[in-house]
């Protein structure tokens, strides 16, 4: 992987890294707060993501508001929008981006999952999605048909682990650890930082509650 491409995808992963804000919320302000918080958080994104998609409508905008704003604004807003379009992969252009499956993802497990599956799941997934990527494009030597590594998964999974182990107990993690492992590998639909949460956040509490 070319050096500018791994400076953009560790600020990427960097920006991603945002999510554990959530689990913090959590221990910090409690449950419904922290639902609050998130459902916020989505409807923003998704009122702003026209925006983000559509360029005709980006130009519209700034250009009615170089009457209004100093022009340093401006270069301030296109500053902004240069970096998301740098760290935005190519599939996600025109479509709807990782932020949004993962704001939808963490209302969904905080709401529905006691608070140590919910920080769990929420925290595997943003560590582990951000370690198997840095990892399997600077580290990845064994290489799968879908571009994925070796490396880059156990880079999830032992994440996952370290991360679960102390909120569930060594098996419900290893369980767990797997389950968002094979997610992220497969890119479960209807995308990774959706399926991620929801995988194992769902092995972790039907396994403990089958044994």
């Amino acid at each position: 992987m070319s050096t500018r491409g791994m400076k953009s995808e560790i600020k990427r992963k960097s920006l991603h890294l945002a999510g554990l804000t959530v689990p913090m919320s959590y221990y910090l302000f409690g449950r419904e707060l922290t639902l609050t918080f998130i459902a916020l958080a989505f409807f923003t994104f998704v009122i702003l993501e026209p925006f983000r998609i559509i360029e005709d409508l980006r130009d519209r905008i700034k250009r009615r508001l170089r009457i209004y704003v100093d022009e340093e604004v401006i270069e301030r807003m296109e500053a902004i929008e240069k970096t998301i379009t740098e760290i935005t992969r190519e599939h996600e252009r025109y479509r709807v981006a990782a932020h949004i499956y993962f704001a939808a993802a963490s209302f969904t497990v905080v709401y529905f999952f006691p608070r140590e599956i919910a920080v769990g799941a929420i925290s595997v997934a943003t560590v582990g999605d951000a370690l198997a990527a840095i990892v399997g494009k600077s580290l990845g030597r064994h290489r799968f048909s879908n571009g994925k590594s070796l490396e880059g998964s156990l880079a999830y999974f032992l994440s996952g682990l370290a991360i679960l182990w102390p909120l569930v107990g060594l098996p419900l993690a290893i369980t767990g650890s797997l389950a968002g492992t094979l997610a992220e590998f497969y890119n479960l639909p209807p995308d990774d930082n959706f399926s991620n949460q929801i995988s194992v956040a769902l092995a972790v509490y039907l396994v403990g509650a089958l044994f």
